[in-house]
């Protein structure tokens, strides 16, 4: 058996971020709890397909999966546990809005088994907050990380957003310095992108908003890195920090490519080089699953340098690495003199520096490159 995870998308949010490219909507509060019994419907279906799999967390993400009724999250993690081989200590993780949840609401998720809170903060600067069309305030993060703690987690992490106009490194910094100070046991950072069929990319098309500066980006990822690793984080993934022993073992999943069933509208699922993806609009995923049907939407499957041009990819955003052997050594070299590359017991690790440079990175050491026997059985 191999550690396999379970990810469940909850497309409803309280309203739709301008650069969010996710599949989230709002004002669809109406389906919400048929929603919730389409998952577990989409659940009871595939449960046979993954017999045998040993299942070792379960991510509840979005949207906001905290828009739904804690009776509802409820019953659809017992019904996972009760249908997958669930082992008993995995890894239950939701996302959370800070303004949809309490201390009541956060005391019934941790009771009913979700043991990790992940809370998207994006920022602790009001004019960033707006520029991202954010509704909380920074006072939202704080009250609701105090309650997650009085409601007894001892696993929080919190998302954060760099790059965003009007944002400065100084402002950025002050963000960072509180989530520092919050104590927390995770945090992930991440870019602002820029998606061309989102109302912030429409808006930076007709000249209305600057795009992010990428320069800028590039000195407040250093910044980050610094200060991160100043206050005892590991920076064991690109986008990622975390107290030793906090790193996420779900998202450790998908870059190590272990196998994943993806439920609800628009989910991705990967197992043995195949990835298949649901129906994106969430009536017609729940009608889908009403009338007995799988809700597939597309499919794939990787051949072997699909697959491997995918293994250095993930690999070498974690400190996991790739071995030495599979890269020929003058493609390597002029990295490691470079400074993008660190070599380490036959493993070549990218440095922070590399990270940023991760897809030319990738593509200098694979383009002429084969897998190496044995890796797509691993």
């Amino acid at each position: 058996m191999s550690a396999a995870g379970i990810y469940v998308h909850v497309p409803f949010c309280l309203t739709r971020c301008g650069y969010c490219d996710f599949n989230a909507y709002a004002g669809l509060d109406h389906l919400r709890p048929h929603y919730a019994r389409a998952l577990i419907a989409e659940a009871e279906a595939a449960a046979p397909d993954w017999a045998g799999e040993e299942m070792v967390s379960i991510f509840l993400g979005g949207g906001t999966p905290t828009t739904l009724d804690p009776l509802d999250l409820t019953g659809v993690l017992a019904h996972l546990r009760d249908r997958f081989e669930v082992v008993e200590d995995a890894e239950a993780t939701i996302e959370a809005n800070p303004d949809t949840v309490d201390r009541e609401k956060l005391e019934a998720l941790l009771a009913a088994g979700f043991d990790r809170l992940s809370m998207g903060a994006q920022s602790f600067d009001r004019a960033v907050l707006a520029s991202l069309e954010r509704i909380h305030s920074p006072d939202s993060v704080r009250t609701a990380f105090k309650a997650a703690r009085e409601a007894g987690y001892q696993n929080v992490s919190l998302d954060l957003i760099y790059g965003a106009d009007g944002e400065s490194l100084e402002s950025w910094e002050r963000t960072v310095r509180e989530a520092v100070a919050l104590a927390l046991e995770h945090v992930s950072a991440y870019a602002l992108t820029i998606e061309p069929a989102t109302p912030l990319g429409r808006k930076i098309a007709a000249g209305l908003v600057p795009p992010p500066d990428p320069d800028l980006q590039a000195d407040m990822f250093a910044l980050a890195c610094d200060l991160f690793r100043d206050a005892g984080y590991r920076h064991y993934e690109v986008s990622n920090w975390a107290k030793p022993g906090y790193e996420c073992l779900h998202n450790m999943g998908y870059w190590e490519r272990r196998p994943y069933l993806g439920l609800g509208a628009g989910a991705h699922s990967y197992r043995d080089d195949h990835r298949w993806w649901n129906v994106r609009p969430p009536e017609e995923y729940m009608t889908l699953v009403g009338a007995g049907r799988r809700p597939t939407g597309g499919e794939e499957h990787l051949g072997p340098s699909d697959a491997f041009l995918e293994e250095v990819f993930l690999r070498l955003r974690t400190l996991e690495g790739i071995p030495a052997s599979w890269v020929e050594p003058e493609r390597a070299e002029p990295h490691l003199q470079g400074g993008l590359l660190s070599e380490a017991g036959g493993t070549l690790v990218p440095t922070e520096r590399g990270m940023l440079l991760l897809n030319e990175l990738v593509l200098s050491l694979t383009s002429a490159s084969t897998p190496p026997v044995g890796l797509l059985n691993m």
